[in-house]
């Protein structure tokens, strides 16, 4: 029998993979989120009673899901006191989605395996309608023989979830990926941004660009929106400023000098300062284009 499962983190990212396995046959039993309205909400599109605990996820569930914001979020849902997913957890599994630092992930562990549970890191690739669609990109990290049993739940979710290796590897992994994406995003936007200033045509531009070495998979995502102006949210500033700085502190501790990676992670601080941050990466283009942003 398929296990039950349940949800910790149901924004636009965590419900619809909820979705997705409910699609699958999967009994999603429970769903909790610290903004309770977003939680009641999936609650009842899928015909549950709102859980107002976490105890009360983890005592629904086999699996639990985690989808959270950022490290603080996730250590305060495996908090070793008072309410919280470690509450009779023995026997259960969590899978923690979020882009955490690989220490954050390494912490879980530890508090999982003291009561007996066992945790398993999926990063995350790809956005929102991949998750609603199965089509995510996994990367995983844990006990070899927890990704095994976790497997076939996982191939709903992306057809082809990669295992990594021990705990917090594969959070480094994202870290590079989101590192390298944010790089490209802000290459992307100071080329935009000084091809209109030229009076160059942007299409064409972009058209050239996707034939040759300026090509990258967020040219095809955020050129004409960058473009268009059009900064609807899939993956916002406000993450890519906190992505960036897993990696930029990942590398001080490796000792190594990242220069374009800290300025990208500069160029993100400054949206989130501006009050951009809820915008969609793409929105770095309005920092580089005259006219738009003071």
């Amino acid at each position: 029998m398929k296990p039950n499962i349940a949800f910790v983190g149901v924004g636009r990212m965590g419900a619809n993979m909820a979705r997705r396995l409910k699609d699958c046959g999967y009994a999603v039993t429970a769903v909790h989120d610290a903004h309770a309205p977003t939680a009641a909400a999936l609650a009842k599109e899928f015909g549950l009673l709102s859980v107002s605990t976490l105890a009360a996820v983890t005592a629904a569930a086999e699996i639990v899901f985690t989808v959270v914001t950022d490290d603080a979020a996730q250590l305060g849902i495996f908090a070793e006191s008072g309410d919280s997913l470690l509450v009779a957890a023995r026997g259960k599994t969590f899978i923690n989605c979020a882009t955490l630092a690989p220490v954050t992930h390494v912490e879980i562990e530890r508090r999982a395996k003291k009561v007996g549970a066992a945790s398993l890191e999926a990063c995350m690739a790809s956005s929102i309608p991949q998750a609603r669609d199965g089509t995510l990109y996994l990367m995983c990290g844990g006990a070899k023989e927890t990704f095994e049993r976790v497997r076939s739940i996982l191939q709903n979710l992306g057809h082809s979830p990669r295992y990594i290796g021990g705990t917090g590897q594969a959070a480094q992994v994202k870290a590079l990926v989101n590192m390298v994406m944010n790089i490209h995003t802000a290459a992307l936007a100071e080329g935009l941004g000084l091809g209109h200033a030229l009076g160059l045509d942007l299409a064409m531009l972009r058209e050239v660009f996707a034939q040759t070495g300026a090509n990258s998979q967020v040219l095809k995502t955020d050129g004409e929106d960058m473009q268009n102006r059009d900064h609807a949210c899939f993956f916002s500033a406000t993450h890519a400023a906190k992505d960036s700085t897993i990696a930029w502190r990942l590398g001080l501790e490796a000792g190594l000098s990242l220069p374009v990676a800290a300025a990208t992670k500069l160029q993100f601080d400054r949206m989130v300062a501006l009050g951009l941050g809820d915008l969609d990466k793409s929105g770095l283009a309005e920092l580089t284009f005259k006219g738009r942003h003071a």
